[in-house]
Parts: structure tokens; C-alpha cells; sequence
């Protein structure tokens, strides 16, 4: 890598802190990720932030012409007006010549002021879907959703799928061994699909959800055996059905395509990681033949094994 991959996290005035810390956070200029990390506002010095708290800002808007991607924390009364003309001007400067937007929460709605996310899917925090969807009708609003990802334009819905938002960043960008890295890093589930609803109308029972996190541990740790639903359900101590039905609440896949994912997730990571021929790694993961592993590979990823590892096993 020639460079550092540049990052900017604009703090707009009522910005949430934890908005601002997930992208600071997650692409925290270390030695274990290739990211130079720039935390900016409108102008250098003082931003008024929400919930208390104030941010002291090195840099101003000269950090959007800088960045490869940047990061629009959620903030404070959003749907009452727009940014600044400015701040709209740079965004909008910054996508033109090739950066990425992220926006985290109701950071959709400083996005959406730029006209960049008409004709596209977006989501933001559940509270304020609706008022997305008035403010911008020629945006998609999604709200069963935790991020969306459209090219370079992304939005987040609240808070913590913030951190999804950016592990799926992360998963595009160096690998999934990379993102995984940094999820433990976090103390963070490294993989929720962004398809998964931000709420569930009717409550999971809490000793029916400490089961299935138990259930996904054990499955994770035998992936390379044979699983099935009923052994997933017996283990649940629930019916196929209940498991299916209560599984796909979790976590947005029925209990086999989440089995599936994980299997791929773990063939990224010995195509990274090992040296591996692609024949055992499939034999390891649970998938059976090459020919099954790069068939799955092309169907989730739209990549195939080969391509995947001369992308990602760099320097390895």
C-alpha cells in the first residue's frame, strides 16, 4: 500500500458522541490498520455537540478535499434545517472526486442535504425514518434495516449499527480477518447483516435469546462438521420451527444461510491467513468440493476464492 487510507469524521453542531466515536474508534490511526484518521467540523476549534458534551476540533472542512472517505456522525434535531451551505458544498465537492460518505444515524439527513442519496435506498435511526422520508421523497427510506450500503454513499441506523456500518467498511477494504481483527479489538459481534431489522416488534424472550447466542457460538466452533436445523434446534432446545422463525428475528438469515455465511466468513480467513489450497479449505469450512466453495463464493461475494486471496493475502 503506497498510502494510508484517509479517513474524516465531520462533527456537525449537536453531534451524538457516540456517533463521533464509532468511525474515530474503528479507524483509529494504528499499527494494525492502514487508516490516518482526521476528526473535523465546519471550521477549526469548538463544535457544540449533544448530550452534554463539546468537541475541540483540529481541522475544518480542508479535511473533505484530504479524505478517501468520510464519516457524517447522527446529531441533534436534524429534520429542523439543513447544514451549512458550506458544509453541504463540501460534501458534495468530496464525493465528486472519488470519496466515499458514510453517514452514521441521523447523520442521513446532513447527506441527504447534498441531493446524493435521491433515486438511492437509505436508512437512519428508526425515530426519525419517517421524518427522512418527508424531508427528501426522492430518497428510499428504508427502516427494517441496520446500513445500507449503495457504492459511495452509506448510511447507518442508530447508534451501535454504526459499528456495523464500519465493520462492513472494513470488511470491504482489508478483509474480513482485518474487520474481525478489529471487532475483537471492540468487544464487538463481528458480523450483522445489514438487512437485519433495527428492532423486533415482538420481544425475543431473554432466556430464549441467551440460547441462540449459545446455539451460534457452538455452531461457529464446528462449522467444518455437518450441521443441520434440527441439530441447531436440539441444541436450542426448541422446534425446528420456533428455531427458524426466532433465528431469522436474531439475526436477519434463516439458520441455514446464516451457517452458510459463516462458512464463507471462515474460508476469507484461511484465504488470507493460510496457505491453504482451496480444496481443503473447503473440506475445513464444512462446504464439501472446490467447486461448492466457488460456487457460493460467486453467489455471496460475486468474487471467487483465487480473486479473493490475490486481493487480500497481500504481504502475507
Amino acid at each position: 500500500m503506497d498510502r494510508l487510507n484517509r479517513a474524516a469524521v465531520l462533527v456537525l453542531e449537536g453531534a451524538k458522541p457516540l456517533d463521533v466515536g464509532i468511525p474515530a474508534q474503528v479507524f483509529t490511526t494504528r499499527a494494525s490498520m492502514p487508516y490516518e484518521v482526521r476528526v473535523c467540523g465546519p471550521a477549526p476549534g469548538l463544535v457544540t455537540g449533544g448530550d452534554g458534551l463539546s468537541y475541540h476540533v483540529a481541522d475544518g472542512l480542508d479535511a473533505l478535499t484530504w479524505a478517501d472517505i468520510v464519516f457524517i456522525p447522527g446529531y441533534r434535531f436534524p429534520d429542523r434545517e439543513d447544514p451549512p451551505r458550506e458544509v453541504v458544498a463540501a460534501l458534495i465537492a468530496a464525493h465528486d472526486r472519488g470519496a466515499r460518505l458514510a453517514a452514521i444515524s441521523t447523520g442521513a439527513f446532513a447527506l441527504a442535504a447534498t441531493g446524493l442519496l435521491d433515486g438511492k435506498r437509505a436508512t437512519t435511526h428508526w425515530h426519525y425514518t419517517r421524518r427522512l422520508a418527508a424531508k427528501h421523497p426522492g430518497i428510499r427510506v428504508d427502516e427494517n434495516v441496520l446500513f445500507v450500503d449503495e457504492g459511495r454513499v452509506l448510511t447507518s441506523a442508530g447508534a451501535a449499527s454504526g459499528i456495523d456500518l464500519c465493520l462492513h467498511i472494513l470488511r470491504g477494504d482489508i478483509g474480513v480477518g482485518g474487520a474481525n481483527h478489529a471487532a475483537r479489538r471492540l468487544v464487538a459481534a463481528p458480523y450483522r447483516a445489514g438487512g437485519q431489522a433495527q428492532y423486533v416488534p415482538r420481544s425475543v424472550p431473554e432466556p430464549l435469546g441467551r440460547r441462540f447466542a449459545a446455539t451460534r457460538d457452538w455452531a461457529l466452533h464446528r462449522l467444518g462438521k455437518p450441521l443441520t436445523l434440527d441439530a441447531l434446534a436440539r441444541h436450542a432446545r426448541v422446534s425446528p420451527r420456533t428455531f427458524s422463525r426466532r433465528f431469522a428475528e436474531d439475526t436477519g438469515y434463516t439458520p441455514m444461510e446464516w451457517v452458510l455465511r459463516a462458512r464463507i466468513d471462515m474460508a476469507r480467513e484461511l484465504l488470507e491467513l493460510s496457505g491453504l489450497g482451496v480444496e481443503r479449505i473447503a473440506a475445513d469450512v464444512g462446504l464439501g468440493t472446490g467447486a461448492n466453495l466457488r460456487l457460493h463464493f460467486r453467489r455471496v461475494l460475486g468474487t471467487t476464492p483465487s480473486e479473493y486471496r490475490r486481493t487480500f493475502a497481500r504481504d502475507r
